[in-house]
């Protein structure tokens, strides 16, 4: 079998694109290719745009000197498709539909497959996507909400959450698929999910009103209160869906989203600040011990990671208080091109079958 591989790794955002290319887990380079409003101006949708990105990452692999033939694999964040369970799959015909018809929603990462699946097919070469947002691994009795039609559904930082996951779990002398895990994603937006046997069986929707508040979004908001708020006519419905997620959490109370700036408003003795800020940490808290019932106390970790994550001052209010349930570990960051090729990579060795779409 073939000991290196080498895997082009392809992460769309909004205004910019993320590329890397590894040698097996060794990074050979990593660079954002940012695009001005203009720029992206005449593309009247964002699968519009596959051509225009996918051309610029051709030509920064030339300038870095990297021979296409080289490549053994082409990997792409995945999109918004239909709920799945977690993995690295081959993109086929049915996933290239899906993404380019936008079934589940427009958004940057529905160019990662299709993106991959085109600069791949031109190599003769495989295509993959690994643990898109639209992980599903629930178990059935967590889908009940207490409204029938309103079950509880899967949309958290799958690829980020699974690969500090198994990091952990290799660290604890253990695989991913036998290991109990809380892993708390802790970013713009907080995902807190129970990780049982290699599965997400537990975890709060982090873009529409679940679990804690985040430096953007509200999280779970009395529900009286957002009826009201609903039906004063004071904000209309694209308006409240942004309340919820873009100018919920730390913007609502403090005008920004960003940590850094919080913690030098409390260390120059700002109360409001301290207070908000610790409520957030006290809500991560609440949310990773509810977890801790959902795999009957059996944790044998708790992981901190995300942007948060390297803010010693929050870390420590989170842990003080969860500390009892089983060691907290912190891996700050995020980990998403190291985690898509290793996607890839475990594929490309043997050591996983990819799946279908």
């Amino acid at each position: 079998m073939k000991e290196t591989f080498r895997v082009l790794a392809i992460n769309p955002g909004s205004t910019s694109t993320k590329v890397a290319v590894y040698d097996n887990e060794n990074l050979l380079f990593e660079q954002v290719v940012r695009y001005s409003n203009e720029e992206l101006a005449p593309f009247d949708s964002v699968i519009a745009q596959y051509e225009f990105r996918k051309n610029g990452i051709l030509q920064m692999l030339a300038d870095k000197d990297i021979a296409l033939e080289s490549l053994d694999a082409v990997v792409g964040r995945g999109g918004l498709l239909k709920p799945i369970s977690g993995g690295t799959y081959a993109v086929n015909t049915a996933m290239l539909e899906a993404l380019r018809l936008a079934e589940r929603g427009e958004h940057a990462s529905n160019l990662g497959g299709v993106i991959a699946k085109e600069i791949g097919d031109k190599l003769n070469i495989p295509s993959y996507i690994v643990d898109p947002v639209v992980v599903d691994e629930l178990a059935d009795v967590a889908r009940v909400s207490g409204i029938p039609g309103c079950d509880r559904g899967s949309i958290f930082h799958a690829l980020n959450q699974k690969a500090v996951a198994r990091k952990i779990a290799k660290e604890l002398g253990k695989s991913y698929e036998t290991t109990n895990l809380i892993v708390a994603h802790m970013g713009g937006g907080i995902t807190v999910g129970a990780h049982q046997s290699g599965r997400v069986v537990d975890v709060n929707d982090g873009l529409y009103g679940e679990g804690p508040f985040s430096p953007e979004r509200s999280g779970t908001v009395p529900t009286g209160h957002m009826f009201d708020l609903c039906f004063s006519r004071q904000h209309t419905l694209s308006e409240v869906k942004k309340i919820i997620a873009g100018k919920g959490g730390l913007v609502a109370y403090l005008g920004t989203n960003d940590g850094r700036e919080v913690v030098k408003r409390i260390e120059a003795g700002d109360t409001k600040a301290k207070l908000i800020y610790e409520a957030m940490a006290y809500q991560i808290a609440k949310e990773i011990a509810a977890n801790a019932a959902v795999l009957s106390g059996n944790v044998d970790a708790i992981v901190l990671t995300g942007g948060l994550a390297y803010d010693q001052m929050l870390v420590k209010w989170i842990t003080e208080r969860v500390r009892f349930i089983a060691e907290v570990k912190v891996v700050p960051g995020e980990h998403e091109m190291i985690a898509l090729t290793e996607g890839a990579l475990r594929v490309l060795r043997g050591e996983e079958s990819a799946k279908e779409y």
